[in-house]
């Protein structure tokens, strides 16, 4: 399967029958992290879950958020690479959160929203990777 560049989040849920519609729960941190904003249109693509008969068992399969993912999609970063990034917004923790192919978020300690960084990844998790500054830019290099 071929998955588009424009891809602008990737997560589970379970359709759900609501007062005559069906309804797809959007997780509060796709708008709150990511590129989502509340009242616009997107395309949405339902896929099945591996392992699944693609819907036809009536059982639940509801996820709770530490048990979301992005799908069977490798992260788009290597442990050890270096990338470029601009630093989007600051967690909860406070770290810089960058985002890279397909919305993959990489935190970065240290920095600042609106920063301009070059990073090297330390750590590459299925949702989520770390990376540490190896050298701040300015936006004309």
């Amino acid at each position: 399967m071929e998955i588009s560049e424009e891809l602008q989040c990737l997560f589970s849920a379970t359709v759900e029958q609501r007062d005559g519609a069906y309804v797809i729960e959007v997780p509060d941190d796709e708008l709150r992290l990511g590129t989502l904003r509340e009242a616009e249109t997107y395309r949405v693509a339902l896929l099945p879950t591996p392992g699944t008969d693609g819907g036809a068992s009536n059982e639940s399969a509801s996820t709770t958020e530490p048990e979301r993912d992005r799908g069977a999609l490798t992260p788009p970063v290597t442990e050890g690479e270096e990338r470029t990034v601009e630093i989007e917004d600051i967690g909860e923790q406070g770290d810089g959160l960058a985002r890279v192919e397909r919305g993959f978020v990489v935190i970065v300690p240290e920095t600042e929203t609106g920063e301009r960084v070059r990073i090297r990844v330390t750590d590459v998790k299925p949702n989520v990777a770390f990376g540490d500054v190896q050298e701040r830019l300015s936006y004309y290099d």
